[in-house]
């Protein structure tokens, strides 16, 4: 009888020391690394992170194992929703730094071997985006009106709005604005916060700025962008009422005259024939909110985007059956499009999955109770397993390799996410995915700076840090080095399209993908499996005897036949 556990360290770190030479389809199989600034490193103790503060620990995820590096918004911004109000596209806002940083980090990273992925926010602008300022300071009639959605209001005075739209984050879809003379004037459409009006994408203007802002950084040198809203661009004709006054529980359910309008999809072929102009490899990611995999499989065709987020994914509990179910649908859809799958289990917007899989299932992608703690953490590295050993690409969030929880706790007083002040809408609770990473056991802000933190860490973050985690046996840390270090060291894991299933005990999943064999019991007992080869990887302790495994609850098992 033997015990079988997971390797202590990972032997990448020597092996990437050097820049990996560039490779044609790099982004099919990626693993793609989705850093927060504000929450990252902080280079200048102000308490926000910034862009020399990712620079400076760009090495730690070279050896991580990552492919490329994604960056939320960094761009010169009021911040009234975390930099996704935009105010110019061409600079850096000053509490991250300036281009010259933004230039900096982008070659360290090409230096050692990393791709950068920016976002891109092309839905709406900052109110206090030049064209906007001088929409409403010219009034009605103005030029600058028309890159928007202006409308006249309903009622006999314009008081009401023109149609029945909801903010995703609450309230109406419409601010009516004051005139430049002081009277009450017209209306102006905000899917998400007054702050962030709509662009009006039937304007040729908007598209051709769109078009030079992806040049301006395609010449700086970023290998990607990460469309945020990419479903949001387009809106139906005429901007018809929906005739619902609780739209936020269709979102994702049906094709709504506000999202996933087929239109969107001229505007990323265009995008296309720009990207297909440069040299290098450079790849779209879709943030596509569609009600079917199958729609979001529309994004992704041969002379559209290159990948989409995979929601669907990610919201699916941990159980095998939804979980399976997910898998096929997903592959079954892009395989037509000849696009990779891709997968991910958090990112910035939803509550990271070791806290979610630490609750009762059913409860959604926002949750408030901490649940259990060790069922969570146990559950969110088997996950980690099952998510890395499916064929595509896979994306990480900031954290998640320390088996972050959410911060649940965090006191109202501290909160800065917008939504959560509109009172409506999102539940406006994610802040508790936000908060700054540690890096180091101790300190004022365990490593992230040295000035604090914008958002205030438990005082059990040091226990979860990289120093506290780095080369201890069995760590979610080591865990995560050694998976990355598995797929670079095995052709039969990433890309592809299809996956071998295997009978398997209920509540398990088990497939075949060449040599290479993964099992994840997502049940509450111990099961019984046959041992399929050499053990390369385990979320937790496994025993074998006699040709048998014994895979413990919520475990997740990488085995190689050759």
């Amino acid at each position: 009888m033997s015990k079988q556990h997971f390797p202590a360290e990972s032997p990448l770190s020597e092996a990437a020391a050097t820049t990996v030479a560039p490779r044609r389809d790099w982004w099919r199989d990626a693993v793609i690394y989705q850093v927060y600034p504000r929450s990252f490193a902080d280079s200048n103790g102000d308490g926000m992170g910034d862009l020399e503060g990712v620079r400076s620990r760009l090495p730690y995820l070279r050896d991580l194992g990552v492919d490329a590096v994604w960056l939320s918004p960094f761009y010169a911004s009021p911040q009234a929703d975390a930099g996704y109000d935009v105010a110019d596209y061409r600079a850096v806002d000053p509490m991250f730094g300036n281009l010259l940083d933004a230039d900096a980090l982008i070659r360290d990273a090409h230096a050692l071997g990393l791709r950068v992925i920016v976002d891109i926010v092309p839905n709406h602008s900052s109110d206090q985006h030049e064209w906007f300022k001088r929409a409403l300071a010219e009034g009605p009639g103005s030029p600058l009106r028309d890159r928007y959605h202006f409308r006249p209001g309903k009622g006999a005075d314009g008081e009401l709005p023109p149609n029945d739209w909801e903010s995703i984050f609450g309230g109406p879809a419409w601010t009516r604005v004051t005139e430049p003379d002081g009277t009450p004037g017209e209306w102006y459409l905000h899917l998400f916060a007054p702050e962030q009006p709509d662009f009006n994408w039937d304007h040729p203007a908007v598209g051709d700025e769109f078009r030079s802002i992806l040049r301006f950084w395609l010449d700086m040198g970023v290998d990607g962008f990460r469309i945020d809203v990419a479903h949001g661009l387009v809106k139906a004709e005429g901007l018809p009422d929906l005739g619902s006054h609780d739209q936020l529980k269709l979102l994702g359910n049906d094709v709504m005259p506000f999202f996933d309008q087929d239109g969107v999809h001229e505007i990323y072929r265009q995008w296309r024939h720009i990207l297909d102009e440069y040299d290098e490899e450079r790849i779209f990611v879709a943030e596509a909110w569609t009600p079917t995999v199958e729609r979001t499989a529309n994004y992704v065709r041969p002379d559209e985007l290159h990948q989409a987020f995979n929601f669907q994914y990610l919201g699916t509990d941990w159980d095998a059956d939804p979980l399976r179910e997910v898998i096929d649908r997903t592959l079954e859809s892009m395989r037509p499009v000849g696009a990779p799958a891709t997968w991910v289990l958090s990112n910035h917007d939803v509550t990271r999955h070791a806290t979610r899989f630490a609750n009762p299932p059913g409860l959604g992608t926002q949750i408030r109770s901490a649940g259990d703690r060790e069922l969570g953490l146990r559950r969110a590295r088997a996950a980690t397993l099952l998510m890395l050993a499916l064929p595509g690409s896979a994306y990480v969030y900031q954290g998640e390799e320390l088996g972050l929880p959410d911060v649940v706790d965090l006191p109202d007083e501290v909160r800065q996410d917008p939504a959560y002040f509109r009172g409506e809408g999102q539940d406006g609770f994610r802040d508790g995915c936000r908060v700054p990473i540690p890096w180091t056991r101790e300190g004022s802000s365990y490593g992230f700076g040295g000035g604090g933190t914008w958002l205030p860490q438990p005082a059990h973050w040091g226990r979860l840090s990289v120093q506290a985690q780095e080369g201890v046996p069995g760590s979610t840390l080591e865990l995560y080095r050694a998976a990355l270090a598995a797929r670079r060291a095995h052709a039969d894991l990433g890309a592809g399209d299809a996956v071998e299933w295997l009978r398997a005990p209920e509540g398990v999943l088990a497939f075949r993908r060449g040599e290479f064999v993964c099992v994840a019991n997502t049940t509450g007992e111990s099961v019984t499996t046959p041992a399929y080869g050499r053990v390369l990887l385990t979320s937790g302790e496994v025993t074998e005897a006699d040709g048998e495994a014994k895979i413990p609850s919520d475990t997740t098992v990488w085995w190689t036949t050759a």
